[in-house]
């Protein structure tokens, strides 16, 4: 009874499945295509490096501030100390919050990149979208993504016309 219910289920789904037009694109094949890609990437490139310049200039004055503090903590006074190791964490405190504030989840960086890269999504986007009525397809998937095919014929991958669309 199983099986036939089961097949049953595939005969119905290979039928609906039959009445659609499917294609797929390979996204990183046409994000590595394009040069607004390339430009793009220079630019969160160098404000990484503006970033990690930054942060290192932080960095290398909490060392100079905590070696100092090493070298002379057994001659200083109790209250020196104190005002040298609240520094010192404070120094700490600011490492850690623009760490946060530049490289974190929500930070500018991650910010600045979904900000360069839109136009360029969006200029996909399109392509496809207009590809995809003027062709006449139900459904177009992103191969690249979390989306697995155990099988593709060769035939529905339409990233070579929508790089086409691109570059016209």
């Amino acid at each position: 009874m199983k099986k036939t219910v089961i097949l049953y289920f595939i005969f119905w789904l290979s039928t609906l499945l039959a009445q659609y037009k499917i294609g797929y694109v390979d996204s990183e094949t046409i994000l590595s295509k394009l040069p607004e890609v390339q430009d793009a990437q220079k630019r969160i490139e160098m404000l990484i490096a503006d970033y990690q310049k930054q942060l290192s200039e932080i960095e290398r004055e909490w060392k100079t501030k905590y070696d100092d503090y090493e070298k002379r903590k057994l001659i200083m006074s109790p209250q020196l100390r104190q005002e040298t190791e609240k520094q010192l964490i404070e120094l700490e405190k600011k490492i850690n919050d623009f760490r946060q504030d530049k490289f974190g989840a929500n930070g500018e960086l991650f910010q600045k990149q979904q900000e360069i890269m839109k136009p360029i999504h969006n200029k996909i986007f399109n392509a496809i979208k207009e590809y995809a009525e003027t062709e006449k397809y139900d459904f177009i998937f992103d191969r690249s993504g979390d989306l697995i095919f155990l099988y593709v014929k060769p035939d529905h991958d339409l990233t070579n016309k929508i790089l086409e669309k691109l570059f016209r």
